[in-house]
């Protein structure tokens, strides 16, 4: 079910692209030869080792059980959205396949309000953000993308914990040294909201646009019968 093969939508639009992004794949499955993940999990981990060439991410990378058909269910029902901590999610994600999907993307992290708010009550930016967001009803059935802060993770599991933020999935892959694994162990805490984390210090907004454009494609494939 890696849809490499049949998906429009989501692939490379020129042939030589999609050549090449093929051949890649086909390079990390013969170099990685065995892992632990379903076979509607792998294709998200191999397009985040395909972003850096970084094979820790097998291994690395966790998922709720079903994390992976949340996703799919809500893209597919063409009402989610996606809420990024940072703007380099939104940019980094492909429009055409957002358009297909009818996905609109959220960042607030440089609203003025958001600078203010954080200001006054020291926080950072981040987590006033991700209140934002769920003030705004956006956080609802959203696809939540954090690569760059840990705060905004582990604003998240607050909210969800504590003010009834209910996300389709969580991806949570803050990168860093102050507080971005624990963000990540306490987001893998949670049975109720599904995720995909990153254990430890690695991370970052590309994974985060990786692991989202496997998704639209696992999507994609599933309309197609694959």
């Amino acid at each position: 079910m890696s849809g490499i093969n049949t998906n429009v939508v989501t692939e490379q639009l020129t042939a030589a692209g999609r050549a090449i992004e093929h051949d890649s794949f086909a390079v990390i499955d013969r170099e990685v030869q065995s892992h632990n993940y379903r076979p509607e999990q792998w294709p998200v981990v191999r397009r985040m080792i395909h972003a850096n060439a970084d094979f820790d991410f097998n291994g690395l990378t966790e998922f709720h059980p079903v994390a992976v058909g949340a996703a799919i269910k809500a893209i597919r029902s063409r009402t989610t959205r996606v809420v990024a901590d940072v703007e380099m999610i939104c940019v980094g994600l492909s429009a055409p396949r957002l358009q297909h999907f009818g996905i609109t993307t959220h960042h607030f992290i440089s609203d003025p309000d958001v600078i203010d708010a954080a200001a006054l009550e020291g926080t950072t930016r981040a987590v006033q953000a991700m209140r934002k967001a769920h003030r705004q009803g956006l956080l609802d059935g959203a696809i939540v993308g954090i690569g760059n802060a840990p705060t905004a993770l582990i604003e998240i599991v607050r909210l969800i914990e504590e003010e009834d933020a209910n996300p389709a999935l969580v991806v949570g892959m803050p990168v860093g040294f102050v507080s971005a694994a624990e963000s990540k162990a306490l987001m893998a805490l949670k049975i109720d909201v599904p995720w995909i984390v990153i254990r430890g210090r690695k991370g970052g907004s590309t994974l985060v646009v990786a692991a989202i454009h496997a998704l639209l494609g696992l999507a994609e494939a599933q309309e197609l019968g694959a």
